[in-house]
């Protein structure tokens, strides 16, 4: 559990999504860069805020062996690996790949999730209303930039 937890933030989730991010961007990506920049990072943001708002004690119901010492609600390990994943879904929604990205993703995010529980550093409510506000984030910003956007064709010529 402590490996997920590691993933989940610093050694996984962090690296991956600044990979994801300097790849969409070397690929000429922008819409996709500018998405996935703002669904990760702004859930990152909208973590850090909602911790200052909420400022809630972590649970002290054992001795954890990761203990943590900032605020418990919302989970920012649970909100990271939800943004990552789904940020990542949704721009595969419309390829072969959507599927495995799904599967992977959800099994990810369930284990990070399930780990932050087990070390004792979190409630399970902290770990819903980060995955409930992460799925939100990502949705939102989804529809506003719409990553997967095409231009329309142009009309047709007149008699064709």
């Amino acid at each position: 559990m402590l490996l997920a937890s590691q993933l989940g933030y610093t050694w996984g989730v962090v690296p991956l999504a600044l990979l994801v991010f300097a790849g969409l961007l070397a690929a000429g990506r922008i819409r996709r860069a500018v998405y996935f920049g703002l669904a990760v990072g702004g859930s990152a943001l909208l973590n850090l805020v909602a911790k200052a708002v909420f400022e809630r004690d972590r649970p002290s119901l054992w001795l954890s062996i990761a203990p943590e010492h900032s605020y418990s609600f919302p989970s920012g390990h649970a909100m990271g690996a939800m943004s990552l994943c789904a940020a990542i879904v949704l721009m595969l929604w419309f390829t072969r790949w959507r599927w495995p990205a799904l599967l992977l993703g959800l099994a990810f995010t369930l284990w990070v999730g399930g780990s932050r529980v087990y070390l004792g550093v979190h409630y399970p409510s902290d770990i819903l209303a980060g995955w409930t506000a992460a799925l939100a984030w990502v949705s939102a910003v989804y529809l506003l930039v719409r990553p997967n956007h095409r231009a329309p064709l142009p009309p047709a010529p007149p008699g064709t």
